[in-house]
């Protein structure tokens, strides 16, 4: 008669967990016969508001105390903007054809589905963090993105 562990692999999921720390993702699913085993790790981001600035004048119509002057800050547009929490590729709606799940000008609610990231076959739902407006969409459809680039502003 067979018998059946019901104890943990420990050791398998540090294993798996170094692999998270050394490959920055942020969650590594397997799958062997009935055992499934998800790690996965919240990441917090702290992002530094870019600075934006105007474009200069040619060098031939600049005066030299336009040239010292330094270039005026535009809002921050961090403060409402959704960041990407994974490296992926971004689709806004959810199959090809279908209408996007949001708009500039829709009112989205807490939860809401904004758009999908695919990251390593699996598709990816990213919730609004909060309820608002939707100001601007900053990427387009099957679009690469990067870990902490914003997608969204919500306002």
């Amino acid at each position: 008669m067979a018998t059946k562990t019901t104890g943990i692999d420990k050791v398998m999921i540090r294993d798996l967990a170094e692999i998270l720390n050394e490959t920055d993702l942020t969650d590594i699913e397997i799958e062997q016969g009935d055992l499934r085993i998800r790690v996965s790790r919240q990441i917090t981001m702290q992002a530094s508001a870019p600075v934006y600035a105007q474009a200069a004048a040619p060098a031939a119509l600049a005066s030299p105390s336009a040239a010292a002057a330094p270039a005026a800050p535009v809002g921050d547009p961090s403060k409402n903007a959704v960041p990407s929490p994974m490296v992926g590729t971004v689709y806004l709606s959810p199959a090809p054809g279908a209408r996007a799940f949001i708009e500039v000008g829709t009112q989205v609610k807490e939860g809401q589905t904004l758009l999908i990231i695919e990251a390593m076959k699996t598709m990816n739902q990213i919730a609004s963090p909060r309820a608002g407006t939707v100001t601007s969409i900053l990427v387009s459809d099957s679009q690469p993105v990067e870990y902490g680039e914003f997608l969204v502003v919500i306002e």
